[in-house]
């Protein structure tokens, strides 16, 4: 696999091969792009969407993230905490983004730390990378589970 630089996933991008709605060019990096924070939840409370939510130490949270992700045929891309905020505590468990996913992304996280954390929207929260696949993909995940396929918002988990 070869992973993409900025050069590379601006031109991607306008080959249609990978999706990021909203582009904002000031998020991209040198091997990625920042994504930012749409909704915040932690189990059992309300959503939010304006403002910010208070992490309280050693609780759950879940993310939406503002930009709508799509990887082709031949992409695939993992996710990495940007480390200011592991800086802080926060832990995060993150999935690959398989070749053929299209949808907002759900990104997981606890608050280890003895303080709480503040979460605002339209924080830069997690770094997307995205990486070329040795051959197309045979079946995308649209076609294998999709069980996330086009989600909107947060989304806890449906098993």
């Amino acid at each position: 696999m070869t992973i993409l630089s900025d050069k590379s996933i601006v031109k991607s991008i306008e080959d249609k091969q990978i999706v990021i709605e909203p582009f904002n060019e000031e998020n991209l990096t040198p091997n990625g792009y920042d994504l930012t924070v749409s909704e915040i939840e932690m189990p059992g409370e309300k959503k939010i969407s304006k403002g910010y939510l208070c992490i309280p130490p050693n609780n759950r949270f879940a993310i939406s993230t503002k930009e709508i992700i799509s990887c082709g045929e031949n992409y695939c891309a993992q996710l990495w905490l940007r480390t200011s905020w592991a800086r802080k505590g926060l832990i995060c468990s993150f999935g690959k983004i398989d070749s053929g996913f299209k949808g907002n992304l759900t990104l997981l996280g606890l608050n280890s730390s003895k303080d709480e954390v503040n979460i605002e929207i339209g924080n830069t929260f997690a770094q997307i990378v995205f990486e070329k696949l040795s051959t197309p993909a045979e079946e995308l995940y649209s076609d294998r589970s999709g069980n996330y396929q086009d989600q909107k918002g947060i989304t806890w988990s449906k098993e």
